[in-house]
């Protein structure tokens, strides 16, 4: 009989080999694949009081006959809060690899550290094809997700290899990640303050009327606390000097999805000002998505950045003095709103199977320094156009370019808007500071 079915079991203890056919029985219709074995291989975690699904720590439980189970109550409240995600599989995220990173080993009995896994994973001979085997023993899922199904390998110049995920798949492994962090100093709290009276146990456990150690679940995480313009003003390169500074941020939630841990203090790199804390995933979304220095491809992901979540973002990025007070973007992201939303009506589109659809890929560059924006002049155009690759759409200087935003963004966002301007402001600097582009990806709080 199946679990899902089976009576008088929906909120008592089920074996671990239950529970995971269980958690993939329900969550077979999820947009999010997920992997059997999640309860029982690698990197499971239940003989250390818990196991990651999702987001979320599911509390193991060990009966007086050594046997180890878990309430299924929780198990299925985790799969449905799984089954209720979206996933685009379009909207990517850049997961490795990065030129520098630190190579550091890790086993079944390391936290998650979930981009260190999966790339380690894929550097091995092999590669992605020895990825694709579920071999005996080996970690082929994390926090319960099959990430083979969804990882996409790109290749640029036919040399350099990247692999991206579903942006939806990074804040859960985000939050899997900042979650057991929190589990395991609860737990270590929890036994360092029981160390006196009773024998030390990970995590610390109780027993119930059937003589069974059940391990106690209260307090597995501490809340995220909201971002409440705390370091507003501040300029990063004085801020991230500053010891602990990495670990205020990792308490903050994620000032603008609000859902995600934080992870990165993002600032604005012409004033050098703090904007706020982001999660992996945001900071990636609102990093311009650069071909060269001062070369940017139009993604899909700016249909987010200016259209579906537009006034979160113009609020994230008018955090900085310079640019609300200046009303205006960054250099690159004035740029990127020049091609996506002031030429839209210029870029050619095609007949396509359900209706017509813009053509080719839109680019935009600019000519002029980044001491002095005012010099810039934009060029936006479209590549791989059918009809005449690299066409050139129009080109409009910075001061037209802001003076556009400025009436776009007192249609779209006027509590924005009203914010904004030379009179809100008066400590900012004289002249605008470099903007360092970085293309590689890997700084953590680039833009």
């Amino acid at each position: 009989m199946s679990e899902r079915v089976m009576p008088g079991r929906t909120d008592g203890l089920i074996t671990l080999g239950a529970a995971d056919a269980l958690w993939v029985d329900l969550t077979a219709d999820s947009a999010v694949p997920t992997a059997s074995g999640a309860f029982t291989c690698s990197p499971a975690h239940a003989r250390m009081g818990y196991v990651l699904l999702g987001g979320h720590v599911v509390a193991t439980v060990r009966a007086s006959g050594g046997q180890w189970s878990v309430p299924e109550v929780e198990v299925r409240r985790v799969a449905a809060e799984l089954n209720a995600v979206g996933m685009d599989p379009q909207d990517l995220v850049r997961i490795g690899p990065f030129r520098g990173a630190p190579r550091q080993e890790y086993n079944e009995e390391t936290p998650l550290r979930w981009r260190r896994r999966i790339t380690r994973e894929l550097q091995e001979p092999g590669g992605p094809a020895r990825a694709a085997r579920r071999e005996v023993g080996r970690p082929y899922h994390l926090a319960g997700i099959d990430w083979r199904q969804i990882l996409v390998e790109q290749t640029r110049d036919g040399t350099q290899r990247t692999w991206w995920l579903p942006r939806a798949v990074v804040r859960l492994l985000d939050a899997a990640e900042h979650t057991e962090t929190q589990w395991v100093q609860a737990a270590r709290t929890r036994q360092a303050g029981a160390a006196v009276t009773e024998p030390p146990s990970y995590p610390r456990q109780a027993r119930d009327a059937d003589g069974r150690q059940t391990t106690s679940p209260e307090g597995p995480t501490a809340s995220l606390r909201p971002y409440n313009a705390e370091l507003q003003g501040q300029l990063y390169s004085v801020l991230s000097r500053k010891p602990g500074t990495s670990r205020r941020v990792a308490g903050w939630a994620c000032a603008v999805c609000r859902t995600a841990p934080a992870a990165v203090l993002d600032h604005c790199h012409e004033h050098g000002y703090v904007r706020a804390p982001l999660c992996q995933s945001c900071n990636t979304l609102e990093r311009p998505d650069h071909l060269y220095s001062n070369d940017i491809r139009v993604a899909n992901r700016y249909t987010r950045l200016f259209h579906t979540d537009t006034d979160d973002w113009l609020r994230h990025w008018h955090r900085c003095p310079g640019c609300r007070a200046r009303t205006t973007l960054p250099l690159p992201h004035l740029a990127a709103w020049t091609a996506h939303t002031a030429c839209r009506s210029l870029r050619p589109t095609h007949p396509a199977p359900r209706g017509r659809k813009p053509c080719g890929v839109l680019r935009v560059s600019w000519t002029g320094s980044h001491q002095a924006p005012h010099s810039c002049l934009f060029t936006v155009a479209v590549d791989f156009c059918p009809s005449g690759e690299h066409r050139v759409l129009a080109r409009v200087p910075y001061r037209e370019a802001v003076e556009r935003f400025r009436i776009w963004l007192a249609e779209t966002a006027p509590a924005v808007a009203a914010a904004a301007g030379p009179d809100r402001l008066d400590d900012l600097p004289a002249q605008f500071r470099p903007v360092i582009v970085d293309t590689s990806g890997e700084g953590p709080a680039l833009f």
